[in-house]
């Protein structure tokens, strides 16, 4: 596997797990009734390659799972991060040859 690759699979991971972090994190603030994390950050985590993360969040501690546009629009952009990064890693491929 070609250190590019093995970079950004280590970065995409990275990304994941605060991604997870950030929504149980915003479920303990909602238990104890502080200041929340906007939805907003929730989708801006998830639009930079963090919704693997936010998806797995949501279902362990139950955050945001009746809210359907998290419940559909999370694995929408999870299927677009995925169709992204299929695409430059195709590009780039095309670059080296």
């Amino acid at each position: 596997m070609e250190m590019y690759l093995i970079v950004a699979l280590v970065i995409l991971l990275i990304i994941n797990i605060i991604s997870y972090l950030v929504v149980i994190w915003d479920k303990e603030r909602s238990r104890r009734g502080g200041d929340r994390i906007s939805e907003g950050v929730l989708f801006f985590w998830a639009a930079l390659f963090g919704g693997l993360g936010i998806y797995l969040g949501m279902f362990t501690v139950r955050h945001k799972t009746k809210k359907w546009y998290f419940y559909f629009g999370i694995p929408l952009m999870v299927i677009q991060n995925i169709c992204f990064l299929f695409l430059l890693y195709r590009f780039i491929e095309q670059i080296n040859y």
